[in-house]
């Protein structure tokens, strides 16, 4: 049994499809491409599928990929991507498919490219000053309260026109590990007087192993 790994980019309109629904049209498309995908045994065989640390809604990405499994001992990934692109939703692109090599679980950091309207430039000033800047977050067991301060002490901006940009690098993974969304960082932003979250555009840039490797 093979471990197939699919990258691709969501970005435009697809950012807005819940990852409940992009299960659902994956799950349909593999269907349909005839690719030699490997179903579960039981009374309701169905496709394995699973995604790897799955966006926010309204969040884009360069570098989203999801599993799946197959018994072909030799994966011609041009021959998958060429099946699956043209049963792609609008904005999302195929743009690579081969074997898995790293495990979801070495998945620990996540960079992220970040626009705004240049007006909050006060409101990132105001973070680089301050010692603390204190969010929360919400998990399965309740809620948490971080110091974004440990994770981002400072960032550096540029300003083109009436944009602003910056890039960040957050803790990412699954399970018990701890994952930052960057929402957390645009909504402390917000309460210093940044652009609200729907002026902002996130983009994923890279997802990396612990060893700072590109997860593959």
């Amino acid at each position: 049994m093979t471990t197939v790994r699919i990258f691709f980019e969501k970005c435009g309109e697809s950012a807005y499809i819940s990852l409940l629904d992009l299960q659902r049209v994956f799950h349909r498309l593999l269907k349909i491409s005839g690719l030699p995908v490997w179903y579960t045994q039981g009374f309701n065989p169905h496709i394995y599928l699973s995604f790897s640390c799955p966006l926010s809604l309204g969040q884009e990405s360069l570098c989203e990929s999801c599993e799946v499994k197959t018994e072909q001992e030799h994966i011609d990934g041009e021959a998958w991507r060429a099946a699956l692109q043209p049963l792609m939703p609008r904005g999302i692109t195929v743009t690579k498919v081969a074997p898995a090599q790293a495990k979801v679980g070495e998945i620990a950091t996540a960079a992220y490219h970040i626009t705004m309207p240049a007006a909050s430039a006060a409101a990132l000033d105001a973070y680089n000053a301050a010692e603390t800047a204190e969010v929360t977050k919400k998990t399965k067991r309740g809620h948490k309260t971080l110091d974004l301060k440990q994770y981002l002490p400072r960032i550096d901006y540029t300003v083109a026109g009436e944009e602003l940009a910056f890039d960040i690098l957050l803790p990412c993974g699954s399970g018990e590990a701890l994952n930052l969304n960057p929402a957390l960082l645009m909504d402390c932003l917000h309460g210093q007087g940044g652009a609200p979250a729907w002026q902002c555009q996130v983009l994923r840039t890279h997802l990396y192993t612990a060893s700072g490797q590109d997860f593959a």
